[in-house]
């Protein structure tokens, strides 16, 4: 484990969602993709990714009263992890959403069970996984929702809860790096409300999570809204002038350059690592001709520039692939067929990496 958190982020250089496949409940397969194997990972190394992000869930397999995880989890769990490691990949590990157990419950009320469970989950996982080396590292949470100090403070107990528990299982994790998410994992929350970081014996292993899905009306909305109408178009050169009401208007190209140097100054500048756990932006394949093609190309300028500057200001990109190549998806990887399902889009992500 010879790497301390900036020296692992140097190695990192492009990083990709296993998507829900972990995370979907009642099973592996039961939200549409279908059992993950080598075979994937490799078509994912292939393709240009030098890490995993696998999004996990453990609650709905663990004993509710006891919190111990099954052992046929955990034995499928380190088997996906291995699949990684044996393509000489980077993998971040976490608790997603996981029924909300966590992120339902951040208040003072519950703060003192969701303790327990963070505990006892992550003790278990910890020591499943110490044999791994440097390659595997372990994230608290996905998308913790903070709004204020107070709650603020409640998150910050709960990733301290995720080190003390993956740092008591000694060996390897004495020294792994871990990954705790700012508020909301935004960038906005966590540039104002994450001005502490739980404590850590083990100096300079950790690394700060954001997300970023902006402007959310282009990447990820799917019908207008009384707060705002869907885009189709964003960045400069990629607007439409027979369909102007379908441009961006906000969240360009200033505003990723302005966020990303918020991370880079409060973090990166400072020895702390910033992950871009997830970011994407939907196809929209209801268009049609011209418009279609110029939503392509948009989206696709869309996935390079968040990657170049990502880059550009030391944050870790990793691309939100979901599975679905189909109309409002985010998409790349053919997981039928292990194939490349959008040359577009994943061109322009490597490029935007390189």
């Amino acid at each position: 484990m010879p790497s301390n958190a900036t020296q692992l982020a140097a190695k990192i250089n492009l990083g990709w969602n296993l998507g829900n496949s972990l995370e979907a409940i009642g099973g592996e397969t039961n939200w549409g993709n279908p059992k993950t194997t080598q075979a994937l990972i490799d078509r994912v190394k292939a393709s240009g990714f030098n890490a995993v992000r696998i999004p996990c869930s453990w609650d709905q397999y663990a004993n509710q009263t006891t919190a111990q995880l099954p052992a046929a989890w955990l034995d499928r769990v380190k088997e996906v992890v291995q699949y990684c490691v044996n393509d000489g990949l980077y993998v971040i590990l976490n608790i997603h959403w996981d029924g909300g157990w966590l992120d339902n419950n951040i208040n003072t009320q519950a703060q003192a069970s969701v303790n327990a469970k963070q505990k006892a989950f992550w003790e278990q996982i910890a020591t499943k996984m110490r044999d791994f080396d440097e390659h595997v590292l372990f994230a608290s949470a996905n998308e913790p929702p903070v709004n204020d100090a107070t709650q603020m403070s409640i998150l910050l107990s709960y990733h301290q809860t995720f080190i003390n528990a993956v740092r008591s299982t000694g060996g390897h994790n004495t020294y792994r790096v871990l990954v705790v998410q700012g508020p909301s994992t935004d960038i906005g929350k966590t540039s104002t409300l994450m001005n502490t970081l739980p404590s850590d014996p083990t100096a300079n292993r950790m690394m700060v999570e954001v997300h970023y899905y902006n402007p959310w009306q282009f990447c990820g909305l799917t019908a207008d809204a009384n707060w705002g109408n869907m885009f189709y178009y964003w960045g400069n050169g990629y607007h439409s002038t027979t369909d102007p009401s379908r441009n961006a208007t906000w969240g360009e190209e200033d505003n990723v350059i302005t966020d990303f140097q918020k991370m880079k100054a409060k973090f990166v500048n400072n020895g702390i690592p910033v992950v871009l756990g997830e970011y994407g932006a939907i196809r929209r394949l209801s268009l049609s001709g011209d418009a279609l093609t110029l939503h392509l190309a948009s989206r696709a300028y869309w996935d390079k520039y968040i990657t170049q500057q990502a880059k550009a200001n030391g944050l870790l990109p990793f691309y939100w692939d979901e599975g679905s190549l189909g109309d409002n998806g985010f998409g790349i990887i053919n997981r039928q067929n292990n194939t490349v399902g959008d040359q577009q889009a994943l061109n322009a992500i490597i490029s935007g990496g390189q």
